[in-house]
């Protein structure tokens, strides 16, 4: 009993220091499964097609898919980055691969997730 009191008066004090309206604070995505599927298969298909050259391409076209529907604390996402800059990376993140004998492999999904990050803003 002692213990809901306290957090009642904990988010008391918060909220009278974060007054937040309903589109601030609401964080969603708004995608599709079927938008989803369409991304992916279209992605696949040109990747296929093009034997990987275009791999990046299908990356960076699902990547913008997922920023335009993701809102957080009430901005949509955005995302920046282009086939031809993660082209770049992905070549080097191959070389250096192939030349460690793949043990640069490790550190490719960090280098991903950085790029990722690099290129994801707030659309506004």
């Amino acid at each position: 009993m002692e213990n809901n009191a306290a957090l009642a008066d904990h988010n008391a004090i918060i909220n009278q220091n974060h007054s937040f309206t309903d589109t601030e604070a609401r964080s969603y995505f708004d995608g599709g499964l079927f938008q989803f599927i369409g991304w992916t298969l279209l992605g696949l298909l040109v990747t296929v097609c093009t034997l990987g050259i275009c791999y990046p391409w299908s990356i960076t076209m699902i990547l913008g898919w997922k920023a335009r529907h993701t809102v957080i604390n009430g901005k949509r996402l955005k995302f920046t980055g282009s086939a031809v800059g993660l082209f770049g990376n992905w070549f080097k993140w191959w070389f250096f691969t192939i030349i460690t004998l793949g043990i640069y492999s490790f550190w490719v999904f960090i280098a991903m997730e950085k790029w990722k990050t690099k290129n994801t803003t707030f659309e506004n």
